[in-house]
């Protein structure tokens, strides 16, 4: 998994001014996980790629980064 996508899911969780905590709850993940896909640790699966893109209206492909607006 590239940079991008753990910025952009840092800055669409800031955006909408959610913690970590709140945004694993909302979606059903670990408030470990959400940390370690914001520090490019871990790449997310697919189905989480698309939960999360769904949770924030966004398409997948702009938060892989191969789009670059929304």
């Amino acid at each position: 998994m590239n940079e991008t996508f753990a910025v952009r899911l840092r800055r669409l969780r800031e955006r909408k001014g959610l913690s970590r905590r709140t945004l694993s709850e909302l979606c059903g993940l670990s408030k470990n996980m959400i940390a370690v896909y914001e520090r490019g640790e871990a790449d997310p699966s697919t189905e989480t790629i698309c939960l999360l893109a769904d949770h924030f209206d966004v398409s997948a492909d702009y938060l892989l980064g191969r789009k670059e607006n929304f």
